[in-house]
């Protein structure tokens, strides 16, 4: 890749968070694919020479490997945070799994919603565990267009894509949505999923010091606001 498309919005010996741009994977598909953010990520800290705490050493080499602590799908943008290490690793996802990291998404959806605020639990299919999982997100609405609303989601629960599935159940599919809903039901058209991890905050699990970070809408759904008409 010949230019640098993520950010790195903080790092320390531990922990990297990055602002991830619509269309990167976070780890290669069955497909093998290369130039993930999380290879790209490993190279960029093998060509500086940035090593690994002691309890987090690769193959005893020293340096750095970076481990997502949890997912972006790979048309989903935002904030993701990285662990320097399999420990912090199972440190942060410990976390994750308590429930004790707010993460916040910026979403665009279809139609008009109705509340100004509301809790969505349903329950979603875990086809590898042939199960159904507890899901919850809560949502507020920030503005509603012509066509479509800006909702800020805050899943309670981590559920692979629980936001997309949530919104499709409830009638308001998000503007772009292919997998979950049909395209050619919903006049909008946008070249993604307009999703976008804008918020997250957790304690450092190694300093234990309270750290949040935020992430500016990018551009493609700034570009669509401009174009929509609000009601």
């Amino acid at each position: 890749m010949s230019e640098k498309r993520y950010k790195v919005v903080y790092e320390d010996e531990q922990l990297i968070v990055v602002d991830k741009p619509s269309g990167m994977l976070v780890i290669p598909t069955p497909k093998k694919e290369t130039n993930t953010l999380t290879d790209l990520l490993n190279r960029e800290l093998d060509l500086r020479g940035v090593s690994a705490p002691n309890h987090s050493l690769r193959s005893g080499s020293g340096q750095a490997n970076a481990h997502p602590c949890h997912r972006l799908d790979r048309e989903t943008s935002g904030l993701i945070v990285y662990a320097k290490g399999k420990s912090v690793q199972q440190m942060m996802m410990e976390e994750f799994k308590n429930r004790a990291v707010k993460k916040t998404y910026i979403a665009f959806v279809n139609g008009k919603t109705a509340k100004d605020f509301d809790i969505i639990k349903k329950r979603i299919y875990n086809r590898n565990k042939n199960r159904s999982d507890e899901a919850i997100t809560k949502y507020k609405t920030i503005e509603r267009y012509s066509d479509f609303t800006v909702v800020e989601a805050e899943p309670l629960t981590g559920r692979t894509n629980q936001i997309r599935i949530h919104f499709k159940e409830i009638g308001h599919p998000l503007v772009g949505e292919s997998v979950f809903a049909f395209r050619k039901d919903f006049k909008l058209k946008f070249k993604r999923v307009a999703l976008h991890a804008s918020y997250i905050r957790f304690t450092h699990p190694v300093t234990k010091k309270a750290l949040d970070f935020s992430s500016p809408m990018p551009g493609d759904m700034e570009a669509f606001l401009k174009n929509g008409r609000k009601q």
